[in-house]
């Protein structure tokens, strides 16, 4: 009898966890996060260069840079993980600069920061045809 039970509770278990956990689940969410995740940082970066460009506040500039920054925490793609690091970087070196004062060097670094995270994208785009 305890022989039958554990087969019982064993096999229910394992088709719970099937039913449950479904990677196509999984898979079709994950895409999801990652694509909105790299749209919306390069939203908001071109959200800075806009700024800047018409002139905005600082505070807003570095307000639209810490957006991007949280934002692509989320854009984790291995292909591209090192390149998203270093527009990253680029991303915290343009924000030091904004706040010292540092407008061309900050808005260079700002520009750099946007072509690496559209390339990204397109690479991501590439290889996740919808």
């Amino acid at each position: 009898m305890q022989v039958l039970k554990k087969i019982v509770i064993s096999v229910v278990m394992a088709a719970s966890m099937a039913f449950v956990s479904s990677t196509a689940y999984a898979e079709a969410t994950g895409e999801a996060k990652v694509r909105a995740a790299a749209e919306g940082a390069v939203a908001k970066i071109e959200e800075a260069v806009t700024l800047v460009e018409q002139g905005g506040s600082k505070e807003d500039i570095v307000r639209a840079i810490n957006d991007a920054r949280q934002i692509q925490k989320e854009f984790r793609y291995e292909i591209t993980e090192r390149d998203r690091q270093r527009a990253n970087d680029k991303l915290r070196v343009a924000r030091d600069a904004f706040e010292k004062g540092e407008l061309q060097p900050a808005e260079a670094k700002l520009r750099e920061a946007l072509a690496g995270y559209q390339a990204m994208k397109a690479i991501y785009d590439a290889n996740h045809k919808k």
